[in-house]
Parts: C-alpha cells; structure tokens; sequence
C-alpha cells in the first residue's frame, strides 16, 4: 500500500506525538502491510493493534518497550541502526524524565486508536517487567537482594553465551579495536590487579564479585587471597564451581552477602567493579565510609562504574532500563562519585575514562547474542532476550554519544604506604 492508505500513515502520527518529532525517524510497516515514513530509513514492525494499545495507556518510552518486550512491535533490521533512529530523539539514552503527552496529543492518540480499532483495556506489562519498582523503601537489604536476583538470576548458561568464557559483566579494556572480547577482559582484569598494587599475600575484598572472574584472576596471577560478595545465588554457585576448578578454594572464598554485612576486616586492597551503581546515591556516603572502614591504612579501593556524563539526575522510574533491566540503579555523574569518595575520607590516586572501550565492549555482547539468539531463546525467552538486545544497543549508542560515562577511581586510605610519583606504575 502507499503511505498514503491503510494503518501505517495513522500509526506514524501517533508515534511522532510519542517520540515528541514532526516526522517520524523510521520506516513504519504496519499489521495490513501498509508502510509509511522516510524511505530507506530503519523498519519498524507494529504486529498488532495491541502495539498501539500499549503506547495509549503508556506514552512514551515504556509503551513502547513493553510492546518490544513481548513481540508486538519488532525492529527486523540492523538492531543498531534500528534504535539509533529512534535515540536520536532522546528516548532511549535520555536518563531524566520523559516529556508527557499534552491533553491535545493525547486526544490525537486516541482519535487514531479508536479509528484503527485498538482501544481496549490495557495490556498486563511482559512477564520480564520487574514488579518491586514502586514497592516500599528503596536499598533496603530485602529490596536491593529483590533487584540484584532480578538482573542476575536469569540463567548462567544465559550469560555465558552473551559474556563468553571471560564471564566478566563489566566494561572490557581494549588496546585497539581490533582485540578480541575475551583479551579485552583480561585487560581489564589485569589493569584493576596493577592498579590496586597487588602482592602476594595480600588479602582482597570483590564487592559484587559476579561470576569470580576477578577473584580468579587476582589469585591465579598475583597470589592474593580473595574474599568475593554478591547477592546473587547463582552467580555465587558458577563462581564457587569456578574456583573449585581452578584448585583455588584455599584462596579464594565466594560468599552470598550483602556488603554493608561484610565484618572480617582488615583488607589490604578492594576492588567494586559495575557495583556501586546499585548502591543509590542515598547510601552512598554509607557505602563509601563501610569500604573505608574495611581497608587498612594505606589499602586502595579501586570503582569502576558508569555515570552520567549529563549531570547528575534520577532515571525515570516509567522508563524501560528501571523497569526492565536494574531495577532502584542509580548512576551517579563522575564528579558526585569522586566527591563521596573524598568526603569518606579516601585519598582520589587516579580517575581513567573509559566510555569508548564500554561501547565496543557492549558492541561484542551483542554480537554473540545475535550470533546464538535461537540458543538465547530457548535459555531465557524470547522476552528475556528482546530485553537484553534493546539495553545492550541502546547502552551502546548511549556511550558512543557520550551521554553515558564509565571511569575507573582509584583511591587510598590515608596513613601506610605512600602511593608512587607517577600513575605509569600502574600502567
């Protein structure tokens, strides 16, 4: 059909209301076969009326996930090209709130429902949608145990297939854009050792340990001791296997705990990579004074975490990474992440960017996802999967826009060994 007949010309008016643009970035194709939009532009598939049902109750980038989620729209091209169109307005990678439909869109989104047939009651949300967003108090130890189970507990034969054998869950290192994912890792990996200036002997905490992978590479590499902590119960049991293999259980301990449980102190080095953005900023200056509690005098604290290179504001609780990927996470801006550090009393020894290396690390995730997505749906769903794919693409355009950050601080406890002159110690 031309765009000027059928379904596809009324869905592309609702969707510009929507997306808050005069004309849509994609290419519709619609339920009848009629299309509409900029020719050559990305497709975007409306399966059914129930698509559109989902965007009237919900306007905005919730609609519009859930409908993703659970197959009623589909993006059948280039998953990149395919959500940097519908990014490029802000919907995806924007952090704040969402703008709200006026009175006048709204009326028009109706009109267009109602001629197309797709008014009714709402939808019941994907089954993959997290249910404790709006329940009681937020980090509390139930609640944040709630969320970790809910981002984590999806099946390790899952995140094997989407992570590789390196099972790290965090941005890689790459030397250049031609290294491998998993010597990328070990990069990583390696960098976090050199920088925390690990000796054999020392004793070492990994807060939101994941999968081991740190605590085996430390012990393996710099004849540490490791205590790793996590709240999930099934990273815990790949990583106690893991460690086990290794022939490592005398060194390495995996522990199912909360952080602020952690007592048997002091640790000479501890590391928290991709850990504190589930902390919140409320129970940061706790989080911050219970690490520095843990070092000993002169111990190091390396995080690694992602920010927001936009400033400092709250996620929209009704946008799709709260309610579908981290549930109650928080990213915090680079500069309100070094100030608590500094407030708790920890010495800033280097601060190292590295929001290009999370794009491609993000970038190879999704290439083994696509690569193994009929594996990927039978281990998780295929709303689990459709989850993974919108937040792992959408993620990565965030970073190579430069709307999202991820930095590695290095701190000291004061008193102890002195740090070195230059930072090319570590490097």
């Amino acid at each position: 059909m031309s765009d000027k007949t059928g379904v596809a010309p009324r869905l592309a008016e609702v969707l510009s209301v929507v997306l808050g643009t005069a004309e849509i970035p994609v290419r519709l194709k619609a339920w009848d076969g009629s299309e509409a939009g900029p020719a050559g532009a990305p497709v975007i598939e409306f399966r059914s009326q129930r698509a559109l049902r989902r965007m009237l109750w919900s306007p905005g980038q919730l609609g519009l996930s859930r409908a993703y989620v659970a197959g009623d729209i589909d993006a059948p091209g280039d998953v990149f090209a395919s959500f940097a169109a519908l990014s490029s307005t802000g919907k995806f990678t924007e952090p704040g709130p969402f703008r709200r439909p006026t009175v006048r869109e709204l009326a028009s989104i109706l009109k267009n429902a109602a001629l197309l047939g797709a008014l009714g009651p709402n939808p019941a949300p994907p089954l993959e949608e997290a249910r404790i967003v709006r329940a009681g108090r937020r980090h509390t130890r139930t609640r944040d145990a709630a969320a970790i189970s809910h981002h984590y507990d999806v099946g390790n034969n899952f995140y094997a297939l989407v992570l590789g054998p390196s099972m790290v869950y965090s941005c890689a290192v790459w030397p250049d854009e031609g290294t491998g994912l998993e010597a990328a890792q070990d990069a990583k990996l390696d960098l976090v050792c050199r920088k925390l200036g690990l000796q054999p002997g020392m004793r070492v905490l990994d807060v939101g340990c994941g999968w081991g992978s740190f605590a085996l590479h430390a012990a393996q590499n710099y004849g540490v001791d490791v205590v790793g902590v996590t709240l999930s119960g099934e990273q815990a049991a790949m990583a106690g296997k893991r460690v086990a293999d290794a022939g490592l259980t005398d060194r390495v301990a995996i522990r199912v705990q909360d952080y602020r449980d952690v007592v048997d102190g002091p640790f000479d080095a501890i590391s928290s990579i991709g850990m504190s953005e589930h902390v919140g900023r409320e129970k940061m200056p706790g989080y911050v004074a219970g690490l520095h509690g843990l070092l000993r005098p002169g111990g190091r604290l390396l995080n690694h975490a992602i920010s927001w290179n936009a400033g400092p504001t709250a996620p929209d609780p009704d946008s799709f990474i709260p309610r579908y990927v981290f549930p109650d996470g928080e990213m915090l801006a680079l500069a309100e992440m070094v100030g608590a550090l500094e407030s708790g009393g920890l010495e800033v020894l280097d601060v190292e960017a590295l929001r290009r290396h999370y794009a491609l690390t993000l970038r190879a995730w999704i290439g083994n996802l696509e690569e193994h997505w009929s594996e990927a749906v039978l281990l998780a769903g295929e709303g689990r999967a459709r989850v993974w794919r919108l937040y792992m693409a959408a993620s990565a355009l965030g970073f190579e826009s430069g709307m999202t950050g991820v930095s590695q601080i290095l701190v000291q406890r004061p008193g102890g060994d002195q740090p070195p002159l230059r930072r090319t110690a570590w490097l």
